[in-house]
């Protein structure tokens, strides 16, 4: 049985956990989550997790409640599987996205995530505009990225495209893999030491459950082709787990997505979340060298931007991608503000009518 430590607990953690924890509870770690129930883990043993009422209701919105990579206060019984699960500690790392449909919400993808690969094969699959994307996500996320490569084998020269990668993102790690031949799999293991939580995100058919299997050295995730035509695949994976690798880590492989808005919590004070100003960098510092400050690069004179793009030193695509990511980050801004207001109402409603229940029974 893992110790806490193995199961990536800290001094952040406990510290959190000894201000919230009810007596009695004990730390657990979320390792799946189901439609009313979740799998725990603790340093006794593994358990059936339900949520105490009172968590479920005081929560202004499905992030507020745990979600995979989580840890809780659990109130378990000697002899019984079943824990009550009766605060959420505070998250060190999470990434989020808007959910898919309906009202703009947050969507929790992953919780307490020292480090996310992102996954792309190198095949019809490979977008640079994507892999923007999930790193402004992972970068607002507070963790770190890694770039895999997959399905190397496919390809008969990898360097054309490794090189892309690296101008989009220096000095993130970026390891080529093939699940089928081995190759890059003793590496990403290597990120995954004891203690350590990772989570594979990517779209559907890049090959993530196979190299899941391939770090699991077993056939434990089901894996389908994807189709010759475009290059694109189906879901296998429908959930989110915490797996245990051999080296000593946690593995989290999520379902593939096809709609990923990244999901941003604040700015730093110029209007751009950390991951942007992260990921478009070297946009960014042309900026700072254009006759006006308030430049948005649309043709204004002396535009250091623009005549980067004009002497080739920067493509048109980087500058066009930010200013879609700004533009959507804005409106999710404004949206999850107005979200965020009808919920509070709407908890505040449901307080008073329990209040005035109570009084007319009395």
């Amino acid at each position: 049985m893992p110790s806490l430590t193995d199961l990536g607990w800290n001094d952040l953690f406990s510290s959190d956990f000894l201000r919230l924890a009810p007596a009695g509870a004990v730390p657990a770690r979320v390792i799946e989550e189901f439609k009313d129930s979740y799998r725990l883990l603790t340093a006794d043993g593994e358990y059936s997790g339900k949520l105490r009422g009172a968590l479920r209701h005081q929560a202004i919105g499905r992030y507020a409640l745990p979600a995979v990579g989580d840890w809780v206060a659990a109130s378990v019984r000697p002899g019984d599987d079943l824990a009550v699960i009766e605060a959420l500690v505070p998250r060190r790392t999470k990434l989020s996205r808007k959910a898919p449909g309906g009202p703009t919400a947050e969507q929790i993808v992953a919780a307490n995530v020292d480090v996310f690969f992102l996954a792309t094969s190198l095949n019809q699959d490979l977008n640079l505009r994507r892999l923007e994307r999930y790193l402004v996500a992972v970068w607002d996320s507070g963790a770190l990225p890694a770039i895999l490569l997959t399905k190397a084998d496919l390809v008969g020269d990898a360097a054309p495209f490794l090189a892309e990668v690296e101008e989009l993102a220096p000095g993130v790690a970026i390891i080529p893999v093939s699940a089928t031949t081995g190759l890059g799999v003793e590496a990403v293991r290597a990120l995954v030491p004891t203690g350590r939580t990772a989570a594979l995100i990517g779209s559907s058919g890049v090959g993530k459950s196979t190299l899941v299997n391939a770090l699991l050295a077993e056939a434990r995730q089901e894996v389908q082709d994807i189709r010759d035509a475009d290059g694109k695949g189906r879901h296998t994976t429908v959930g989110r787990t915490l797996i245990a690798l051999p080296s000593g880590g946690w593995l989290m492989d999520t379902p593939g997505m096809r709609e990923f808005a990244p999901w941003s919590d604040g700015d730093d004070g110029e209007g751009l979340g950390g991951g942007l100003n992260e990921v478009f960098a070297d946009v960014l510092a042309l900026a700072e060298h254009c006759k006006f400050r308030d430049c948005r690069h649309d043709g204004e004179p002396g535009c250091a931007v623009l005549a980067a793009i004009e002497a080739g030193d920067l493509p048109a695509e980087r500058l066009a991608s930010l200013r879609k990511l700004e533009k959507e980050e804005a409106w999710l801004r404004r949206r999850a503000d107005k979200s965020a207001a009808a919920a509070e109402r709407q908890k505040w409603k449901q307080i008073h009518k329990a209040l005035r229940r109570g009084k007319a029974r009395d």
